[in-house]
């Protein structure tokens, strides 16, 4: 994950989306996915049924990501009943179990950098078949909280699972974060939010193109 050849492109992920101007922004601006936050009493919460909706309406190859915490097989189940997107990201301290029984077409891991159990939490889900992804937090996810790229890079490498990258991330700051860990994706919330919950749609058009100015810097390096 860490080495990146000159054709590799940064995915991006625009999440805590509520609504479908925000949406249809981030996938206009050329986000490839957009998440639905389905943790109740969170500023981005939004509901099934209406993340359903804004998912309906996206254009196509912009993937819709369903983010849950801690929930049972049944509640997940009910949630991705009534919003049956592409990805679901698991932000909670779910077991291999748990993620084996809420599998979905495709299944993202994500967890807090910790300098002291990263090795670790690499070695756990980089070995769960039902793991297709993992999603590295500087906290429980959007907080806002920055991570040491640097010392994150060191860990990644031979790691053999696509890395999504979050945490603190803005326009201002993502192509330094890209240069540093070589991402497969980057993830952004707080950082591109006027307030809690509500997306600034110029920040969310700045931080897609950073990404593209960050992948063309390296190609050219």
């Amino acid at each position: 994950m860490t080495e990146s050849s000159p054709r590799h492109r940064t995915r991006v992920k625009v999440c805590g989306i509520r609504d479908h101007e925000a949406a249809q922004t981030a996938a206009m601006a050329g986000a490839d996915a957009i998440g639905f936050i389905f943790v109740k009493d969170t500023p981005r919460y939004i509901e099934p049924e209406d993340a359903n909706a804004i998912m309906m309406s996206l254009p196509p190859f912009v993937s819709a990501v369903g983010v849950t915490r801690d929930l049972s097989v049944d509640d997940f189940n009910d949630v991705y009943v009534a919003c049956p997107t592409q990805i679901s990201q698991f932000h909670g301290s779910e077991s291999e179990k748990v993620l084996s029984d809420c599998c979905g077409p495709c299944n993202v891991k994500a967890f807090k950098y910790d300098s002291t159990t990263i090795a670790s939490q690499l070695k756990r889900w980089g070995a769960h078949d039902e793991v297709d992804a993992v999603l590295i937090d500087g906290g429980d996810g959007g907080e806002g909280v920055a991570l040491d790229w640097n010392r994150l890079a060191e860990h990644l490498e031979g790691f053999s699972k696509p890395v999504f990258l979050a945490g603190g991330l803005d326009p201002d700051n993502v192509g330094e974060a890209i240069r540093a860990v070589r991402p497969y994706a980057v993830d952004v919330s707080s950082g591109v939010e006027s307030a809690p919950g509500v997306k600034d749609l110029g920040r969310v058009r700045a931080f897609v193109a950073a990404v593209t100015d960050a992948d063309a810097s390296l190609a050219s390096a």
